[in-house]
C-alpha cells in the first residue's frame, strides 16, 4: 500500500472483508495512510455488513457501501454512506424527479441531501425489504451475530485443518463470514468439489468469486468458499466435513 499511494492518489477503494477469502483487512490503517496522502476512502462493506459491527465515525471512512442481498434482504438494493461535506460537494450522477430544487430552460439547481442522489421513483419494495432485514439483524444484535459466526468460522478452519489434502487460503489471518480452500490434487477444479458437495445437499460457492486478480496471485482458477450466517450450526459444518471426505475419496 505504501508503494501504491502517492500524492496523485485521489480515491482508495477497498473491501473491509474479502468476499473471496473471508479475510478481514486492516481498514483503519488503510484509511489513515490514504488520508495522509489527501485521498478519499471508499469501503466496500458488502461482505462485512452482515457479519460485524460497523462504526463509520470510528472508522473515519469517506464513503461506505453495501448491498442488501448478503444481509437477508432483497437483491438490487443497497446503502451508500458518505460524509456530508463530501456529498454536498459532489454533483448528482443521475437526473429525474425529486432530485431538483428549481428548473428553468437555462439552468437547474439540485435539492439538498439525500434527494439530489435519489432521482426518480425509488425502489420502494426493495427499501421496505432492506429495512425489514436490518430490523431482523438488530433484533438479534450485530455483536451477538459476530461472536456466534466467529465460532462457526474458527470451528470450520479447525475441521478443515484435519486434512493434509486441503489448502486453506490465508489460514492464519482473521476471518469473517467465510473460509476459502481447495483440494491439493492436480487437475481438480473447485467446481468439482462443489458439484460433489451439492449432491450431498451442501451449498458452497466455487470459482473466482469476481476476484480474479487474487486468484492469479495464488496461480489458481478459483476456490471453494464455505460461508456462514447466523442460522448455520456446527452440526451443519460436520455434515459439510463428511461431504468433503467423500470429495477427497472421489477426486484423490
Amino acid at each position: 500500500l505504501d508503494d501504491l499511494l502517492t500524492d496523485k492518489t485521489k480515491l482508495v477503494c477497498v473491501n473491509q472483508v474479502s468476499n473471496a477469502l473471508g479475510v478481514v483487512n486492516p481498514i483503519k490503517t488503510i484509511i489513515e495512510k490514504a488520508h495522509a496522502k489527501g485521498a478519499w476512502v471508499l469501503i466496500d462493506a458488502a461482505q462485512s455488513a452482515p457479519h460485524t459491527v460497523i462504526d463509520v465515525q470510528a472508522m473515519d471512512c469517506d464513503f461506505l457501501v453495501f448491498s442488501g442481498h448478503k444481509m437477508y434482504g432483497p437483491t438490487g438494493i443497497g446503502i451508500l454512506y458518505g460524509k456530508e461535506d463530501i456529498l454536498n460537494e459532489l454533483p448528482p450522477f443521475h437526473g429525474g424527479g425529486e432530485m431538483i430544487k428549481d428548473v428553468t430552460m437555462e439552468v437547474s439547481t439540485y435539492a439538498c441531501l439525500p434527494f439530489k442522489f435519489e432521482a426518480g421513483t425509488p425502489d420502494i419494495a426493495g427499501i421496505i425489504g432492506l429495512g425489514a432485514a436490518v430490523g431482523f439483524i438488530n433484533s438479534i444484535g450485530m455483536q451477538t451475530i459476530h461472536d456466534y459466526e466467529k465460532e462457526l468460522v474458527d470451528y470450520t478452519i479447525q475441521r478443515l485443518s484435519e486434512f493434509d489434502e486441503v489448502e486453506i487460503y490465508a489460514k492464519d489471518a482473521e476471518h469473517s463470514g467465510a473460509v476459502s480452500f481447495n483440494l491439493k490434487f492436480d487437475g481438480v477444479h473447485s467446481s468439482d468439489v462443489g458439484m460433489i458437495l451439492d449432491k450431498k445437499g451442501i451449498a458452497v460457492r466455487t470459482g473466482h468469486h469476481c476476484a480474479q486478480p487474487i486468484m492469479h496471485h495464488f496461480n489458481i482458477p478459483g476456490t471453494v468458499r464455505a460461508s456462514f450466517a447466523v442460522y448455520n450450526t456446527k452440526e451443519e459444518i460436520d455434515t459439510f466435513i463428511e461431504g468433503l471426505k467423500t470429495a477427497i475419496r472421489m477426486l484423490g
